[in-house]
């Protein structure tokens, strides 16, 4: 790896300025679970590391008045699991932000790292997108706001520019009667990348009919992909059968995966359609109040159960 500048400032408008200096050149470090990575594998050369981690804006968690949560770029996955305001609102968040990598990357990976990082395999990318969560971004040009559904444009290519930095992550108030949920296929319990994963939103009516949904995909295209046909399935239904299995054909039809070392386009393909299947049926169980155990959850019981 080459010599690289490292600099930490103090606020927004001085990092956007850092960045700026050298566009293209310059790369905002949160976590660094990928970035490093990355550099050490030669896979990206820059001149300038810019630590936002002594950025407030960058490294708090905060609930407006209006009841929607502010998750800065910066702010580790456990400490995003563990804030009561989105443990309570957001159960697919949480889903997601507990099983990236192992309890030693999550106490420096981030949501908004995952994000700009772009993968096609990022975990909390479709749980955020299902959740309508928005990007917050500032630039020499100002700042501006894309929805987590539209950040990812290409396998590690986003719409940020050069000189923009992610800011936060803004997640809308939760809703009455609604919930998500979020879980992937992975060979193994821990410290694996998603060989298919699925994350989904949906709101009831009073009489625990669904009048809305989202459902997002990953690993299986270019970029973590929406499908409004999976959600058009289960609106104006309980979420009986027959609109999860027309939910889950939805999946399979809009998934445009490869065969690489993790799985085929069959296994994929299939995959999509089960993931989206029990996505739904558990974001509609949590929205009628039930306790749908998260992914991590169930790994717990699997490994505690092993242990006796």
């Amino acid at each position: 790896m080459d010599n690289v500048e490292y600099v930490r400032p103090r606020s927004v408008s001085e990092a956007v300025a850092l960045l700026a200096e050298k566009p293209g050149k310059a790369r905002a470090l949160a976590g660094g679970t990928d970035l490093l990575v990355q550099l050490k594998a030669g896979r990206r050369q820059i001149d300038r590391v810019v630590d936002v981690k002594g950025i407030p804006d960058l490294t708090e968690i905060r609930v407006n008045a209006d009841g929607s949560v502010l998750i800065g770029a910066a702010v580790p996955c456990f400490k995003v699991y563990s804030h009561p305001a989105i443990i309570a609102g957001y159960p697919g968040v949480i889903d997601a932000a507990s099983i990236v990598g192992g309890i030693a990357i999550q106490g420096r990976a981030s949501l908004g790292g995952n994000l700009c990082n772009g993968s096609p395999s990022g975990d909390t990318i479709p749980s955020m997108a299902a959740a309508g969560a928005v990007a917050l971004i500032a630039g020499p040009k100002g700042n501006r706001e894309v929805p987590v559904a539209e950040f990812c444009t290409g396998p590690g290519q986003t719409v940020l520019h050069p000189d923009e930095l992610l800011v936060a992550i803004r997640l809308p108030a939760p809703r009455p009667n609604s919930a998500g949920h979020y879980l992937r296929f992975i060979p193994r319990n821990e410290m694996d990348i998603a060989v298919a994963g699925a994350g989904a939103w949906v709101a009831l009516d009073s009489h625990g009919v669904v009048t809305e949904a989202r459902v997002f995909l990953t690993s299986v295209a270019p970029t973590p992909i929406g499908v409004p046909d999976a959600a058009k399935a289960v609106i104006g239904t309980r979420g009986d059968s027959d609109a999860l299995d027309a939910a889950a054909a939805a999946a399979r039809a809009a998934a445009k995966p490869i065969t690489d070392m993790r799985g085929t386009i069959a296994q994929r393909v299939h995959l999509s359609g089960v993931m989206t299947k029990r996505a739904l049926a558990g974001a509609i169980a949590r929205a009628r109040g039930e306790h749908v155990p998260g992914a991590h959850e169930t790994h717990r019981v699997r490994t505690n159960g092993a242990a006796h």
